[in-house]
C-alpha cells in the first residue's frame, strides 16, 4: 500500500514554532479518530519556511484530507 504525506506549510518569523505546534494537534487527532499513521514531524526549510506533515496509508488519506485539510500531499518516500 502506499504511504502519502499530508503537508501544512507555514511561513514568518515562528513558522517552524507554528509547525512544531501544528504537529501536536496531527497527533491528538489520530489517537482520537483511532488512526494509523506512520510519522508525524516538523522540518524547517528555511528562516522563515517551515512545514508540519503526517505520512498515513492511502487508504487513511481521504479521512485526514477531509477533516485537516492539509495544503498539499505527495507520495511519501
Amino acid at each position: 500500500m502506499r504511504k502519502i504525506k499530508l503537508i501544512w506549510d507555514f511561513r514568518g518569523n515562528e513558522a517552524l514554532e507554528i509547525a512544531k505546534h501544528h504537529c501536536v494537534h496531527l497527533e491528538e487527532f489520530a489517537i482520537q479518530e483511532k488512526l494509523e499513521f506512520y510519522q508525524i514531524d516538523s522540518k524547517p526549510l528555511s528562516e522563515f519556511y517551515a512545514i508540519a506533515f503526517i505520512i498515513v496509508d492511502e487508504k487513511d488519506m481521504i479521512m485526514y484530507r477531509d477533516a485537516l485539510q492539509p495544503h498539499r500531499g505527495e507520495i511519501a518516500v
